[in-house]
């Protein structure tokens, strides 16, 4: 079923969650990496995820873009490691469920505060955007991006070399003017980028804010924008234990807290750092009846 007609059939699509601490917890590298060393685990926690009530298995792929990987020193073969997160989640999510493609922002600056140009970003995302588009992934999502000049070099070249959906979204750091990220990005900005290029959906994930805070980044982009809102929190805020970042938010807390972010516009939920099959289970829950 083409994602369209899923959103159109049952109102609200649930997303899965985190990936990289549920790999941690088996012991095994926390990205795309972990899709040709450790596949069965990946392939396992896709599974939990269908399991729990997602719609749609995002591909454990968020940093495997080729300037990431260069840059990070990895021996990695785009095509291979990319080609082995779509597998993966193909097989977990089967026939009845959606298959996205992650795409995550290059971790560098464009010019004049990086050394980056445009061009060079939007071949980068051409090149992971074919890739999926060739292993007949049902949609794309651009996500935890803070800068909109990046962003729009992945959108425009996900709609260029695919016709597939494509989900915008962004990290917000603050509620406060507007809606912004870490880069200064504005939430109206975000929407009416996503509509020139013809994008699916827009929303957020990640960045610093609860899901009551999220909350109030989807009312910002309702009164912005008539498209499909996604919306995937964190588990809470992020917290710094012991050098260590953490989420401890808990699944009836956070449903609770997502529940605001339906009922300010959102029909694409699931969650981000953080969040384990037992928060989606419970946003499933709480949610499933309510379009």
């Amino acid at each position: 079923m083409k994602f369209d007609d899923l959103l159109q059939k049952k109102k609200i699509l649930f997303i899965d969650g985190g990936m990289g601490s549920l790999l941690a917890a088996r012991g095994c590298d926390t990205s795309g990496v972990s899709n040709l060393e450790n596949p069965e685990a990946v392939l396992d926690i896709h599974r939990e995820y269908s399991e729990a009530g997602a719609d749609i298995l995002i591909t454990n792929t968020f940093t495997m873009n080729r300037i990431s990987i260069e840059s990070r020193g990895l021996d990695l073969d785009v095509e291979a490691v990319n080609q082995a997160g779509v597998s993966l989640a193909r097989r977990a999510a089967g026939m009845e469920k959606l298959v996205f493609g992650d795409i995550g922002p290059t971790g560098q600056l464009l010019e004049p505060y990086g050394t980056y140009t445009e061009a060079q970003f939007y071949e980068n995302y051409a090149e992971q955007a074919e890739i999926f588009a060739g292993a007949e992934v049902d949609g794309l999502i651009i996500e935890t991006f803070t800068d909109l000049r990046e962003a729009e070099c992945a959108l425009k070249a996900c709609k260029d070399k695919t016709s597939l959906p494509v989900i915008l979204s962004l990290a917000y750091s603050t509620t406060e003017k507007g809606g912004r990220t870490i880069m200064g990005s504005a939430v109206e900005e975000a929407a009416k980028l996503a509509e020139a290029y013809g994008a699916a959906a827009v929303g957020a994930n990640c960045g610093d804010l609860d899901p009551l805070g999220m909350a109030v980044i989807t009312g910002i982009y309702r009164e912005a924008t008539s498209l499909p809102l996604s919306i995937q929190p964190n588990a809470g805020k992020p917290k710094l234990v012991g050098g260590e970042t953490i989420y401890d938010m808990q699944p009836d807390q956070y449903a609770g807290g997502v529940i605001k972010c339906f009922e300010n516009g959102a029909s694409i939920i699931g969650g981000c750092c953080g969040t384990t099959p037992a928060h989606i289970a419970a946003v499933v829950k709480m949610l499933e009846n309510r379009a």
